[in-house]
């Protein structure tokens, strides 16, 4: 593949959206799937295509945050560090380490009866792997445009790194390593990340942030994305120039889930009408609050977004892969037994073969869509989308020169 990198959007007729789900150890699940759709792009335009070539915007939270970190953070020869092949690799390899399974009994008794002692993990390993990844590249080095939520628990705010405004302000130029911490750093499953970023050019102007994971604010950040596009198109940013805000069903964007617990029975009114704080954090081995935060501000986006798109007459150009059916330990966010990562990648696989589902907006529960179509066949007709719009903004640069 020649050329690599995707030209801007002032270059083509869309803006084309890659969106990660948060979901800890079953981000094995959207980077199964990934695997797919590079595997059809690499079938069109040849063996190096990556997926950084192909969107504007890649966004993700937590784990997704991770995920698009590594999709679009430069390696020495200043392409995407990791394919997606290597990303599921990297979960299978190094999960059991991240969420170190632990096996003394005494331990989990304890862990049961005291939960509040601290978060579940430390975090050291993912910390260290992280740091040795990324090095120091910061997040306006990225490949294209990369977008990751955090919330910065110290302000009560949220706090969304871009590559644009890495460029722009030098405050907002953090490490990625920084950033990634910051948005995995799940209450109760990890500890929260302070760092302070600093302007380079000869002053003492210094910024703090006190991060948490950005599944509080925006579990699902495809929205998030589009808003950020959306600035652009009315600061002017002259790569945005040829999109206005009437253009909005030209975007082609691709959003992918890490599942959700099977719907029934996985918490009920009569249960929780008797917890209190303590039961409502942890409460035999889940944690309640946690879970809804993130379901219902994924469930709401892409309730919204599915709207959206039909109201534009575009809904071809949305698609949204997600599983509201885990069961059992797959619905972990940090079960990393060997047998557990498999079921997990073999989740994202059967899930490529499941029909096209869209959300029932009445009820929240995802359903087959009209189309009949599987995941597989729909990311199948994207790629083609993606690799015809690169291709049309190169023929343009190339009559340029």
């Amino acid at each position: 593949m020649e050329n690599y990198g995707m030209p801007p959007p002032s270059m083509g007729n869309t803006v084309t959206v890659l969106s990660i789900d948060g979901g800890g150890i079953r981000g094995l699940i959207p980077g199964t799937i990934l695997v797919y759709l590079e595997s059809q792009l690499q079938e069109l335009d040849g063996p190096d295509a990556r997926l950084a070539d192909y969107f504007d915007v890649i966004t993700g939270t937590s784990t997704g945050g991770l995920i698009a970190t590594m999709l679009t953070a430069p390696n020495k020869e200043n392409r995407p560090l990791f394919t997606a092949n290597e990303i599921v690799k990297f979960y299978v390899d190094n999960g059991p380490s991240i969420f170190h399974q632990n096996t003394d009994l005494f331990a989990k008794v304890e862990n049961q009866f005291h939960p509040a002692k601290g978060p579940k993990y430390d975090g050291t390993f993912l910390h260290k792997k992280i740091k040795e990844l990324l090095k120091e590249t910061k997040i306006s080095e990225t490949l294209t445009n990369l977008v990751i939520p955090t919330f910065d628990i110290k302000v009560l705010e949220p706090v969304i790194f871009t590559t644009i405004d890495g460029k722009k302000t030098p405050l907002k130029n953090a490490l990625l390593s920084d950033v990634c911490i910051g948005t995995s750093a799940a209450p109760t499953i990890l500890p929260g990340h302070h760092f302070q970023t600093k302007d380079p050019q000869g002053n003492t102007k210094t910024k703090d942030y006190n991060l948490i994971d950005g599944g509080v604010a925006a579990n699902n950040p495809t929205v998030v994305a589009i808003s950020h596009i959306t600035k652009q198109i009315f600061m002017k940013n002259p790569d945005f120039a040829r999109i206005t805000p009437k253009d909005y069903g030209k975007f082609i964007v691709i959003s992918i889930g890490t599942g959700n617990a099977k719907q029934e029975g996985t918490y009920n009114a009569e249960d929780s009408a008797k917890w209190g704080a303590l039961e409502w954090l942890y409460n035999n081995g889940m944690t309640p609050l946690i879970d809804v935060f993130f379901h219902a501000s994924s469930a709401l986006v892409d309730a919204n977004l599915s709207v959206f798109f039909e109201t534009l007459n575009s809904y071809e150009n949305y698609l949204r892969i997600q599983t509201n059916a885990l069961k059992g330990a797959t619905a972990s966010v940090d079960n990393s037994t060997q047998k557990n990562l498999q079921d997990l990648i073999k989740v994202g696989k059967d899930l490529l073969k499941s029909p096209v589902a869209e959300v029932n907006v009445a009820t929240g529960i995802y359903q087959p869509a009209d189309h009949h179509e599987t995941n597989e066949e729909a990311l199948k007709k994207f790629a083609k989308k993606l690799s015809d719009e690169r291709k049309k903004r190169m023929a343009k640069i190339t009559s340029k020169l």
